[in-house]
């Protein structure tokens, strides 16, 4: 069966976009082929600098992948940080890959433009490497990926070619593939750009655990523009195809055929927000119970570490015969 990695940091809450850009495929997906889903919380240290935030972050984000949806005995979800098989061939990694690969990483570029004059973690710099490792750890035959993350599938293959070149047949080469097609999920208030838990204005991102009331008041509140026709054209109306775009993923159908629904913007603000709590409701709920059972929620990602070190062990003990190393 092929085997597919995805993994998220455990950095803010969830929000609308998240689930019906990724985490409902995630769902959807867990039948059909060896998922394995990894919170990242040791990646999250390169933005993490107070004590006592990130296992509660960690938890928590536990506790909405169950919630909406992923099954522990299916899907093996486990946290990054409990399997220690991940530092460690991270380090492999490092030695494998090359200064001049790693300072050419456009993430990189981009994020430390951000931070002129402040902490500049060289974590940022490596990630890569920790990345590979958390790839080839696990036999992936697929990452699903958005376009802003193939360059570190592709310096992956490269590091695992590079090795099995070296050592020997070790790595299974993973491939970069586009992920189903998930919801346009725009902010709100911005519908040029994506809904973002950093965005400028809480009011234009739906965060998962907000209450329905707050739901419904983001949605009134969305922009739209001056004109009155409500159709699906993303370029010049953006707000309108957006809520269009909601409504649709929400309901199941295309946003074409919601936009026949409609002729004034109110009731299609209205009836999105309505949608979207229908949605959420019972992921809120079923989140809650699980919350409150914080050992049940550790139980279950023990069984998912310890499923996921299975595989992790076997995978770092090849590499290390491959190296030469003297065992213990």
């Amino acid at each position: 069966m092929t085997r597919v990695l995805s993994c998220i940091q455990p950095t803010g809450e969830v929000h609308l976009g998240n689930y019906l850009g990724a985490l409902r495929t995630w769902v959807a997906g867990q039948h059909d082929k060896d998922v394995f889903h990894g919170i990242v919380d040791l990646h999250a240290l390169t933005v993490t600098d107070q004590s006592g935030v990130l296992g509660d972050s960690t938890l928590k984000l536990a506790a909405m992948l169950f919630a909406v949806g992923l099954d522990p005995d299916v899907a093996t979800v486990f946290v990054q940080s409990h399997v220690p098989e991940h530092s460690q061939l991270g380090w492999v990694m490092e030695c494998t890959v090359s200064y001049g690969e790693l300072s050419r990483m456009t993430q990189f570029k981009d994020k430390t433009s951000k931070l002129e004059g402040q902490f500049i973690s060289a974590g940022l710099f490596t990630y890569p490497a920790l990345q590979a490792g958390d790839i080839l750890l696990y036999d992936t035959n697929e990452v699903p990926v958005g376009d802003d993350q193939r360059q570190h599938i592709e310096i992956t293959r490269d590091i695992a070619i590079r090795f099995n070149h070296r050592f020997g047949d070790t790595f299974v080469i993973p491939e970069a593939v586009t992920p189903a097609a998930g919801a346009r999920v725009m902010d709100l208030q911005d519908p040029t750009s994506k809904m973002s838990k950093s965005t400028v204005t809480e009011s234009g991102c739906v965060m998962m655990l907000d209450d329905p009331s707050v739901i419904m008041k983001k949605f009134k509140r969305a922009v739209t523009d001056s004109d009155s026709e409500v159709r699906y054209d993303v370029a010049a109306k953006p707000g309108v195809s957006s809520l269009l775009d909601i409504l649709a993923a929400a309901t199941g159908r295309t946003p074409s055929d919601v936009a026949a629904d409609y002729t004034q913007y109110g009731p299609l603000k209205n009836d999105t927000g309505e949608a979207v709590v229908a949605l959420l409701e019972p992921i809120r709920q079923r989140y809650t119970d699980l919350i409150a059972d914080r050992a049940e929620l550790a139980r279950l990602l023990q069984v998912g570490s310890e499923r996921a070190r299975a595989v992790a062990s076997a995978t770092l003990d090849r590499a290390y015969d491959a190296i030469g190393l003297l065992r213990a």
